[in-house]
């Protein structure tokens, strides 16, 4: 499987993503897309889901296979981490792509 070039784009520009993922509409922030027993995953922010913000920011994984109607955002976010820790065990070895730490990103 390949990941959308989308995904690409919105990780490496730090652009909100609009996708359909189990039959609704969701807003995500996409922080890493990376590998997970030969299938892909990213992990990412929900912003909003149907038109409602959530009760709380969290990080969350979603299967690639899953999400349809991609669609890049003109919608910036700033990497969340204090919800993504890019050093976490389960990305070791299986990173496909991340957001870039700011102090990396010069």
């Amino acid at each position: 499987m390949q990941a959308p070039t989308e995904i690409f784009e919105a990780i490496a520009l730090q652009k909100c993503l609009k996708v359909t993922y189990n039959k609704m509409v969701v807003t995500l922030a996409p922080h890493i897309l990376y590998t997970r027993h030969d299938e892909m995953y990213i992990d990412a922010v929900t912003t909003d889901r149907n038109g409602t913000p959530p009760r709380e920011l969290k990080l969350g994984t979603f299967k690639l296979a899953g999400l349809s109607d991609i669609q890049v955002l003109d919608e910036a976010f700033e990497a969340m981490y204090g919800l993504y820790n890019d050093g976490d065990d389960k990305y070791k070895g299986v990173t496909l792509f991340a957001v870039t730490p700011e102090s990396q990103a010069a």
